[in-house]
C-alpha cells in the first residue's frame, strides 16, 4: 500500500525552498515544503533536481506534478526525497490555507549531536503512519528503507536498499602502522551513491557476498565523513562495514533501484572541469590495441586500450580502458553502444576521457538513448566527418591529441609558418625516424616522482636541490631530439620519457646501464630505432637560444600505426565529398 502510494502521481504546491547548508565543496541539497491545498509537509528535494531550483524553474507557489518519491522513517520521523517532478505552472499565490499536518513541523526538533561540520541532519516532518497501514520489513526485521541521501552519522538504526554498481578487487596496503588488506564497493538507489569499505577480516568476511548488478540490504555500517581523494561520488559520507554488518541480497523483482545516468553530449565536455567525473553515452567507432605502460606512482606495468567515441554531437573523444577492463573488452570487430558512468574528464589533447576505479560501463544499455545513437549510427553517422576538442579553442585543432583530419606534412607545417605568433600552435603528422641524437639522450633525475628535476652528483650521492634531497643513483628520464621525414621534407621533433619508451620500449634507466655495460649493443638499439614510422602530435612554439629566433616542434603525444585503423580512415574518406568531387 504504501509502495502505491509513493510510486503515484500526485498534484502538489511548493510554499517554499530553502538552501541546506553544507560542508565546502559538497554538493547543495534543498529542503522544500509541499501542500495540497488542505494541509503541508516538508520535504527534500533529490541533488540531480537542484537545477530546476538553481535556475528559479521552481519557487514559491509553483505547482508541480509529484511523479516519484520515497519515504523513510527515521528516529520516528518521516524523510520524504522528491525524486521526480514535472513543473505545471506558478500562480501568483498560494492556494488555499494549509495547515500543518504536525506540529513538528513548525519547530522542527535539532539533529542529535553536535559537529564542526555544516552538515548537520535537516529537521524532517513527523506524519502520523496511517491506521491499517503495513510497514515494509526485511528478513533481518529492519523497517522502511533509508535513502542513501539521507545517512549521515547522526542516525544509529537504518536499512538501505542499494544496487552494487561496482566492486573493487581486493588490495593490499601497507604503511608505518602496518599492513592489512581491503575492498570496496559503490552502492546506488533512486537518491543517490555511497561507497563502502571493509577492511581485513572483516573484508575476508563479507568480499564473497557483493556482486556487481545485484541489489541488497545493507545495515549496521558506520556512517563516516567521506576520504575524498580515494572517491569520485557526489557524496559527503562513506560507510566502513563492521564485523556486525548486516548484508543481504535482495530477492524481490520489483521496485528494485536502478543505475541513473546525467549524460552529457560529448560537445559539452568543454564545459566539465579538469578531474570531473561525468556520464556519457556513444558508439565506439575506433578500438585500440592493449598496450602497455608504466605508471609514475607505482613503477608497475599497467595495460591500457583507448576506444574513440562519438556521438549525434558530431565531435569525437579518446576514452582510456585501464587493466582488465582494457584486457577483457570483447568488442574489436563491432561498434558498440555503451553507456559509461562517473568516468573522469582529462584535458590532454583538448579534452579526453579515462575510467577510474568506480567507474561503470555499460554495453548496448536496453535504453531510448542508446537505440536513438543506434539508429542515428546506421543511418547517417557512420559517413559523417567528426570533430575533436580542441586545446585553444579553434575547432578540430589537435591541441596534443591526434587528430587525423587536422594531419599536415612537415612542408606544409613550415610553409604555413606555424609556431611562428606568439600563442602556441598544435598539429597532427605521420612522419618516419631518421635519426636520433645519442649524446644527452636521457638526463639524472630526481626519484621523487612529483619532482623529476635534474639531480647533481656530489662525491657518491646525487642530490635534487628542489626537494633538498640525495640519492644513492638518479633516475634517468629521455630527453630526445630527432630527425624526421615524411614525402614532402624534413623537421627536428623533441620529447621527453613518454617519448623514449615508446620508441625505445624500455626505460631509460635501461637503456643508460646498456650504454655504460656495452656501448655497440647501445649503438645497436639506437640504430634499430631509425625507419619506425608514428603518428605524432605536436606543438610549434617560438623559441629564443643565443639570441636567434626559432621555432621549436615538441611532441605532445607519438602513438605507432595502427594498420586497421588506417584502412578503417582511408574507408571513412570514400563516404565524404572529398570522394565524390570530379576529377580535374
Amino acid at each position: 500500500m504504501e509502495d502505491e502510494i509513493f510510486q503515484s502521481q500526485v498534484t502538489l504546491q511548493v510554499l517554499s525552498t530553502k538552501k541546506v547548508p553544507q560542508s565546502k565543496g559538497a554538493q547543495d541539497r534543498y529542503r522544500i515544503i509541499l501542500s495540497d491545498g488542505v494541509h503541508y509537509i516538508q520535504a527534500m528535494l533529490a541533488t540531480q533536481l537542484n537545477s530546476l531550483v538553481d535556475e528559479e524553474t521552481v519557487t514559491k507557489n509553483t505547482v508541480v506534478l509529484v511523479e516519484k518519491m520515497t519515504c523513510s522513517i527515521v528516529q520516528e520521523r518521516r524523510l520524504i526525497v522528491v525524486l521526480e517532478v514535472q513543473v505545471l505552472g506558478t500562480p501568483a499565490e498560494k492556494i488555499g490555507n494549509p495547515t500543518s499536518l504536525n506540529k513538528a513541523d513548525d519547530t522542527p526538533a535539532p539533529a542529535q549531536g553536535t559537529s564542526n561540520s555544516s552538515t548537520a541532519e535537516p529537521p524532517r516532518a513527523q506524519q502520523p503512519k496511517p491506521p491499517g497501514q503495513p510497514q515494509r520489513t526485511s528478513s533481518s526485521g529492519k523497517s522502511n528503507w533509508h535513502p542513501i541521501e539521507g545517512l549521515s552519522p547522526y542516525q544509529n538504526t537504518w536499512t538501505i536498499k542499494a544496487r552494487c554498481t561496482h566492486k573493487s578487487d581486493m588490495k593490499t596496503w601497507s604503511n608505518q602502522r602496518g599492513e592489512g588488506k581491503l575492498f570496496n564497493v559503490t552502492l546506488m538507489d533512486e537518491t543517490g551513491e555511497i561507497r563502502g569499505t571493509a577492511f581485513n577480516s572483516v573484508a575476508d568476511d563479507l568480499y564473497s557476498k557483493f556482486e556487481e548488478g545485484k541489489v541488497y540490504y545493507v545495515s549496521k555500517a558506520r556512517v563516516n565523513l567521506a576520504k575524498k581523494m580515494f572517491s569520485n561520488l557526489a557524496n559527503d559520507y562513506e560507510l566502513a562495514f563492521e564485523r556486525n554488518t548486516v548484508i543481504e541480497e535482495c530477492l524481490e523483482t520489483t521496485g528494485l533501484p536502478m543505475v541513473k545516468y546525467n549524460f552529457v553530449p560529448l560537445v559539452g565536455l568543454e564545459e566539465i572541469a579538469k578531474d570531473a567525473t561525468c556520464d556519457v553515452i556513444a558508439i565506439v567507432k575506433e578500438c585500440g590495441n592493449v598496450s602497455e605502460i608504466v605508471s609514475k606512482a607505482t613503477s608497475r606495468t599497467t595495460k591500457k586500450r583507448e576506444l574513440t567515441l562519438v556521438d549525434q554531437s558530431n565531435y569525437s573523444v579518446r576514452l582510456t580502458l585501464w587493466g582488465k577492463q582494457a584486457e577483457q573488452y570483447q568488442y574489436e570487430n563491432a561498434q558498440p553502444v555503451i553507456a559509461f558512468k562517473g568516468v573522469r574528464v582529462g584535458d590532454f589533447g583538448g579534452r579526453s576521457l579515462s575510467m577510474v576505479s568506480s567507474s561503470m560501463m555499460s554495453v548496448n544499455p536496453d535504453m531510448d538513448e542508446a537505440f536513438t545513437l543506434r539508429g542515428w549510427y546506421d543511418s547517417e553517422g557512420q559517413s559523417s566527418t567528426f570533430q575533436a576538442h580542441s586545446r585553444g579553442g579553434a575547432a578540430g585543432a589537435s591541441g596534443g591529441g591526434f587528430n587525423r583530419s587536422q594531419m599536415r606534412s612537415l612542408l606544409e607545417v613550415k610553409e604555413s609558418e606555424m609556431g611562428q605568433s606568439d600563442k602556441t600552435e598544435y598539429f597532427s603528422t605521420r612522419a618516419t625516424i631518421m635519426h636520433i641524437k645519442s649524446d644527452n639522450i636521457a638526463y639524472p633525475a630526481c626519484q621523487n616522482e612529483s619532482c623529476n628535476k635534474k639531480v647533481i652528483q656530489n662525491d657518491n650521492k646525487w642530490r635534487c636541490e628542489k626537494c633538498d634531497q640525495s640519492f644513492d643513483s638518479p633516475s634517468y628520464r629521455y630527453i630526445i631530439s630527432m630527425a624526421v621525414a615524411d614525402w614532402s621534407g624534413q623537421a627536428w621533433l623533441n620529447g621527453f620519457n613518454e617519448v623514449g619508451q615508446m620508441i625505445f620500449d624500455m626505460s631509460a634507466d635501461a637503456l643508460m646501464a646498456k650504454k655504460d655495460d656495452d656501448e655497440a649493443q647501445f649503438n645497436t638499439i639506437m640504430h634499430r630505432a631509425n625507419g619506425a614510422t608514428y603518428n605524432f602530435s605536436c606543438r610549434a612554439k617560438q623559441d629564443s637560444y643565443n639570441d636567434t629566433v626559432r621555432v621549436r616542434y615538441g611532441i605532445s603525444r607519438i602513438s605507432k600505426l595502427d594498420y586497421k585503423e588506417e584502412c578503417n580512415a582511408l574507408l571513412d574518406l570514400l563516404n565524404t565529398p572529398w570522394a565524390s568531387r570530379p576529377a580535374a
